[in-house]
């Protein structure tokens, strides 16, 4: 399968190309500064907010992943704008299938607990506004793309090493509060491949 990662060189993006690559997937990574990957991986140094500017890189790829991260402490929206760039060069090259990441924090349902919709979540929302925000557009956008398109909600993420994780499919994971970026990317990969998940929201946590 050929796959394009944008946000290749964050703690997740870096975690899809390398399992991508051992899983013996063709793997393109958009850049936007020079980094190096291991043997086997195309680098496109381009920005991911010029949607003409990525079209190469997208075109004839069987899937497209958006590990894109908000930045700490900016208020800039990094997600959204991505991912309003990435569906349009998706859309020019006729590519359909699209992997978004984004978080579990901002989303809150009946299947959260008591004290994780009235408490735990309304403290993240006070001092990660900018970054829920932009998650919560970047799932709207997505959402209305008309592309055959899947968003990751992980919780929070960790350095852990490979664990069995749980999965919940357009709701919260119950007391799912923490997921490694390993079986993140792990589970990203094979919702990617799955085409039931299209059109779907997928939590992720221990």
């Amino acid at each position: 399968m050929k796959i394009t990662v944008f946000g290749a060189t964050g703690g997740t993006g870096v975690e899809v190309v390398r399992q991508a690559l051992r899983a013996g997937h063709s793997v393109t990574a958009v850049v936007r500064s020079a980094a190096e990957f291991p043997a086997g991986v195309e680098v496109v140094r381009a920005d991911v907010m010029d949607p003409a500017a990525i079209e190469p890189a997208v075109a004839g790829r069987d899937v497209v992943i958006s590990a894109l991260g908000h930045r700490p402490g900016a208020d800039d929206p990094v997600c959204a704008p991505g991912a309003e760039s990435i569906i349009q060069a998706m859309r020019a090259t006729g590519v359909k299938r699209l992997v978004v990441v984004t978080a579990a924090g901002h989303v809150t349902d009946s299947h959260d607990g008591f004290l994780t919709a009235k408490v735990a979540k309304p403290m993240l929302w006070r001092f990660l506004r900018a970054s829920f925000t932009d998650f919560t557009a970047t799932d709207t956008i997505v959402a209305a793309s008309g592309l055959e398109w899947t968003i990751m909600r992980p919780p929070r993420l960790t350095n852990g090493r490979p664990r069995p994780y749980r999965m919940a499919i357009d709701h919260t994971v119950r007391r799912g509060n923490a997921i490694s970026r390993t079986d993140l990317a792990t589970a990203t990969l094979a919702a990617a491949t799955d085409p039931a998940t299209a059109g779907h929201a997928v939590a992720i946590g221990y």
